[in-house]
């Protein structure tokens, strides 16, 4: 984590280390599409039904895979190039959204299609955002992480940024295909600025300090994979492997309280963003009345924010993060409790300005502090098991927030999500004490 003698971020240094202008491209496009398709659809799904918890089932449904593919997510990100993995989910997440985008042009979607695209989508996501995450680690030097973080904040907020404020403007003239077809192209582009990062094949595990103790699951596997004559052998020994990793990493995070505290915190307000939006649609729908542009602009405030709040977290002292990531989360927590409260559309916009500077700052904080501290090797299962924690989190928000606006209202919905942000206050506070 940085100290108060950490030097402030060095941009020249950061834009010029090599592959790094695709990567901030790469995440710049994937955000621009998917924050495209997630406002889309959730206000075509409102428009459609008026109800929540019909919107609340489309985050079920993207949050869902988190529970299961980060177990293995994990282990395949210390194990193989995470440049080739992050283009392998893009490309396939392209095709099917192209394939929903053609559906909804011919006439024949229906919630079930949109559903289907949104699990797929949900699939890769759970492994796509804990794979980038690792592959900054590798292409950026470790005093520069928390410029790297600030670097890539700001790529992914711009992409929410533009694709908040075009859904809002596109939505009425293209209708759900448009927005599914431009983002299923963003994909492939996406795609294609991972694969300009650098080049050649990199294991992660090339780069262990010490080498791995020896195993006979592992050395079964190996010999059964270089001779290709024993198959089960193959199978059974890199289950074990598999398995030995798992174990692994629990233990890793067993003895690491700090890291704990850091990603809890992080999991939660990741959390608290996705599952707002549930209430978030029924906010512009049922009180401020202001349409898909409505949408739009709220979006749009919540990206300008966390775009300033990004490159602030970059340039303050490291004796000051830690505080002002505890501040950020009271922050959230107060604030969405008055949120229901401002029903014009400008005051609704600051409000979600200030989430989105808040939500900056304590993520920058929080991963350039555990790329700091989790080595290399660890990364990937650190950042499944934060992803794994996101998604039990982000269920019962999502099918909470859903049941809770319909049945009590948004004030009792906004209040269930202030709940949620004092609970990230208390552990950003834990994290605190640990690192004094």
């Amino acid at each position: 984590m940085a100290t108060a003698t950490t030097p402030r971020v060095d941009w020249k240094l950061i834009w010029a280390q090599p592959g790094f202008r695709y990567f901030f491209v790469a995440m710049f496009v994937s955000l621009f599409g998917s924050g495209m398709n997630f406002v889309g659809v959730s206000w075509y799904i409102m428009s459609a039904t008026h109800s929540t918890v019909k919107v609340s089932l489309q985050v079920i449904v993207v949050t869902l895979p988190g529970l299961f593919i980060p177990f293995l997510g994990g282990v395949l990100i210390d194990r193989f190039d995470r440049r080739y993995l992050g283009v392998s989910l893009d490309i396939v997440r392209g095709f099917f959204v192209l394939a929903a985008a053609y559906i909804a042009w011919s006439g024949h979607l229906q919630l079930w299609h949109l559903y289907a695209m949104t699990l797929i989508t949900g699939i890769g996501s759970a492994m796509y955002w804990a794979t980038v995450n690792a592959l900054v680690q590798e292409v950026i030097p470790p005093s520069q992480f928390t410029g790297a973080n600030a670097a890539v904040l700001v790529g992914v907020q711009s992409g929410m940024l533009i694709a908040g404020s075009f859904v809002g403007f596109l939505y009425d003239r293209a209708g759900i295909a448009g927005i599914l077809f431009i983002d299923g192209l963003t994909y492939f582009a996406s795609a294609f600025c991972l694969y300009c990062v650098r080049s050649g094949y990199v294991s992660p595990r090339d780069h262990l300090k010490y080498p791995r103790e020896y195993s006979e699951a592992t050395e079964a596997t190996a010999e059964a994979l270089a001779s290709g004559e024993n198959p089960e052998v193959a199978e059974a020994g890199l289950s074990l492997a598999v398995y030995a990793d798992l174990k692994e990493g629990f233990a890793y995070l067993k003895q690491q309280p700090l890291v704990r505290s850091l990603g809890v915190t992080h999991s939660i307000m990741m959390a608290g963003v996705v599952s707002g939006n549930v209430v978030l649609v029924a906010l512009v729908n049922d009180i401020l009345h202001a349409g898909a542009r409505g949408l739009g602009f709220l979006e749009a405030g919540w990206a300008v924010g966390a775009i300033t709040g990004g490159l602030i977290a970059s340039q303050l002292r490291g004796s000051l993060r830690m505080p002002l990531y505890v501040a950020a989360c009271a922050v959230l927590a107060v604030g969405h409790m008055a949120t229901p409260f401002v029903a014009f559309l400008v005051g609704a916009v600051v409000m979600q300005a200030v989430f989105g500077l808040c939500r900056a700052v304590g993520g920058v904080t929080a991963q350039s502090g555990l790329m700091s501290i989790v080595p290399r090797h660890f990364m990937g299962r650190t950042q499944s098991a934060m992803a794994i924690f996101t998604t039990c989190v982000q269920l019962a928000m999502s099918i909470s927030l859903g049941v809770v606006a319909e049945s009590a209202g948004l004030v009792a919905g906004y209040a269930l999500l202030a709940l949620l942000y004092t609970g990230a206050t208390l552990s950003a506070s834990r994290a605190r004490q640990l690192m004094r």
